[in-house]
């Protein structure tokens, strides 16, 4: 395919590189540090109008291609992927919104969303079911007040932080995945439980939780239809995954520049390190893979402008690029040596942040497994 930029999408990714390394370059190592959440760098970005770069015009959103949000997410993810965890995050609970919710929902959240105003968070995956939501247990009860839903989530991104949650429930547990609803809870409603944010490896800036239920909130609080909830979010993944590849191409080209300076900087025997054959071969690796990803992740992004499922392209987007992710920050921690290892510098850094890319949004495994399954039918 040819990838020829827009003059708007150029600009866009501009915009994106510019709040970036002005304001989250120099918050991402205080994050990474002390554990503090990025609220910060993320009302920088809302405020410019980043919070809605996936929806219409028609919700105040900025209206840009896929390939244009592509390109944003992966220069926010090239200095801050922690901010990048919490804005993507933020997307997944809008787009539940934007593709499974009533006109009123729509009405009532996007534009506040968009605006930087209310953060959400997309409340899925429950300590027993990661891979496959059909087995999820949180239920909810249709009653005289409305439904009351009882359940835990974990690791729900943005979590006590978010204005909202978009929370999937089972409404009827001998549906399969035909039961299983979505529900828009606003923060603040009673019956709601936040455990302390997980100490996680890397993306230390984007907090994630264990969150229990056990609310009643009113019959509007359904988001669309009853039962329609499995199809939203695995639309909504699809999107999500190929957020993620962007995010990958942006740590694992954070990587790459670094490792690339460095290489000519370095001197070692009386030589530039980026002289040495063995180093050579590495970059050229790492350049490779990176090249490659970029290919696969914006195809994925054109396909999802289309009028068409784009499962597999998102499956192979995020599967391919996150495990480049993972060859490229680990080569860049190998060519850095003692320094690479060293906090000092912020190699190590992108070697954690890396890893998660290969299990949210789903596992490499289960990529593995929707590819497998569409091109074996």
């Amino acid at each position: 395919m040819n990838f020829t930029f827009t003059d708007d999408e150029i600009a866009f990714q501009d915009a994106a590189k510019k709040v970036s390394a002005e304001v989250l370059k120099n918050n991402a190592k205080h994050y990474d540090e002390t554990r503090e959440f990025c609220s910060d760098s993320l009302k920088a970005l809302g405020e410019l109008g980043f919070w809605g770069m996936n929806l219409p015009s028609e919700y105040d959103g900025v209206d840009i291609s896929s390939i244009g949000m592509t390109l944003a997410v992966e220069e926010v993810a090239y200095y801050c992927a922690a901010t990048c965890s919490s804005l993507t995050a933020h997307f997944l609970s809008t787009d539940s919104i934007l593709i499974g919710g009533t006109k009123q929902q729509k009405q009532d959240f996007l534009p506040r969303c968009a605006a930087g105003e209310l953060l959400g968070a997309f409340a899925l995956t429950e300590p027993g079911a990661g891979s496959n939501p059909a087995e999820m247990r949180t239920k909810a009860t249709r009653t005289e007040e409305g439904w009351h839903l009882t359940g835990t989530k974990h690791y729900i991104t943005n979590g006590a932080y978010a204005d909202f949650l978009v929370v999937y429930a089972k409404t009827d547990p001998e549906a399969g995945h035909k039961g299983i609803s979505a529900f828009l809870i606003e923060r603040g409603t009673e019956g709601i439980e936040y455990a302390s944010p997980e100490k996680t490896l890397g993306l230390r800036g984007s907090h994630i939780y264990e969150i229990s239920f056990d609310c009643v909130v009113p019959e509007s609080a359904l988001l669309g239809e009853e039962g329609a909830g499995f199809s939203t979010a695995m639309e909504v993944l699809d999107r999500g995954r190929v957020e993620i590849a962007a995010m990958s191409l942006g740590i694992a080209r954070a990587a790459y520049d670094d490792s690339l300076a460095w290489s000519k900087d370095r001197v070692v025997s009386g030589k530039p390190l980026c002289r040495h054959q063995g180093i050579q071969w590495k970059l050229a690796e790492m350049h490779t893979q990176l090249e490659a990803a970029k290919m696969v992740t914006y195809k994925a992004a054109d396909s999802r402008d289309s009028d068409r499922r784009f499962s597999v392209e998102s499956a192979v987007a995020k599967l391919f690029a996150s495990e480049a992710a993972a060859m490229i920050t680990d080569n860049a921690v190998q060519i850095h040596g003692g320094y690479g290892y060293s906090s000092d510098l912020p190699i190590e850094r992108y070697y954690r942040d890396a890893r998660i890319t290969r299990i949210f949004e789903g596992t490499s495994e289960i990529q593995k497994l929707i590819i497998g399954r569409a091109i074996t039918s």
